[in-house]
This record gives C-alpha cells, structure tokens and sequence, in this order.
C-alpha cells in the first residue's frame, strides 16, 4: 500500500516473513522496469535511491528504541539503531555504528521483467535478549525511485498516513506475533496469500 494513504501502488511489493528458533527471515519481492542503485558502502543513505526497509522492535508497546535494516537492488546494507521520543522525527537519533551481527543480506533477481528479491535473515539474539519474545512490532517499506529523476512511490505493510512520506512513525507499526510450531501451517499458508503485499 502506498505510505501516504494505503492507495494501491504502481509497483506491487510482497512481502513474507518466516522464523525459526535462531533467525528472522524476511524477504520483498518487488516488480520493477528499472531495479538499480550506486551505492555500495553499508551503511550509505539508501533511502535516495531504491530499498527495500523492515523496521522492527521486540514488544507489543509502541517503541522508543527499534531496529531500522535495509537493502538495496544492488545488495547494500544499511542497519542501525533508533531511537525516536516523539512518535515522529523530533528528537529522532539514528546510530548507524551498529551493525547487526550474523546478518545475512542477499538480492537476486525474481525472473519477471526486472523485478528483484531483496531477503534479510536476522538472528534474533541480535535484536533481543532471550528469552525470544512472541510480540514484536514492526513495519516493512518500499522506496521505489526513477533512476531518471521524478516522484518516489513509498510502500508500505502498515500506512503511516504521512505526507510527505515518512517510516519513522514507530505508532503506526504493526504487530506480530511468532506462532506456535503447531501453528506453522496455517502460517505458511497464510505467507503464501497473494494478498499480503506492500
């Protein structure tokens, strides 16, 4: 969904997550004419070209302090701590010194014109201390960027209804909840459902 006011974006995003006792993988798939990107250092200022983003914090509450990871098309890491006072960008302290340990970013191309998958497989000790939390909070985005200059589409999982668009709004995160091993079918064939699109 459009950032902006949950409208249908031009470029559709899918995204699915999956868990085990050790890691967090998500994974974007995202259609696109023209996937690309020139950065090339972790931890360069991604969101001004194409990315893909998951915002995530262990807890149900509404988070001061979350995780901001994201990756390019060209398979560039950005990953950092945040800390937000306000709900919004005043104040916001953004700690890009951190780097996520036994992180594990790959890109590939998805096969459908120039669309490309973008995964993160996060381990969770990384994140929170154990024992693993069942609740987290959390949002996925998408920044979809004309190499040749226009407007930006923003994507994403949770609208943050802000305009101009802006991810840090750690309220309108949405919430999730690890299921039970006897639940991991039913969660599978929920991940498998077209409908759950950025």
């Amino acid at each position: 969904m459009r950032a902006e006011d949950g409208g249908a974006p031009r470029w559709r995003t899918r995204a699915r997550l999956a868990w085990r006792h050790d890691r967090l993988v998500v994974t974007f798939d995202c259609e696109d004419d023209d996937a690309w990107g020139t950065l090339t250092r972790r931890d360069d200022p991604l969101w001004r070209e194409e990315v893909v983003e998951l915002f995530l914090a262990p807890g149900a509450a509404v988070p001061e302090r979350y995780f901001e990871l994201e990756l390019s098309p060209r398979g560039t890491i950005f990953d950092a701590r945040v800390r937000s006072p306000h709900g919004d960008r005043r104040g916001l302290e953004v700690d890009p010194s951190w780097d996520c340990p036994e992180l594990v970013a790959r890109v590939a191309p998805t096969g459908r014109g120039d669309g490309w998958r973008a995964e993160l497989s996060l381990p969770w000790r990384a994140l929170a201390p154990s024992p693993l939390p069942k609740h987290w909070r959390l949002n996925l985005f998408r920044i979809e960027r004309p190499r040749a200059g226009g407007a930006a589409e923003h994507s994403s999982w949770s609208p943050t209804g802000v305009v101009p668009a802006d991810f840090h709004r750690p309220a309108r995160f949405g919430h999730l909840e690890l299921a039970a091993p006897d639940e991991s079918e039913r969660a599978r064939r929920a991940c498998d459902d077209p409908a759950d699109s950025v």
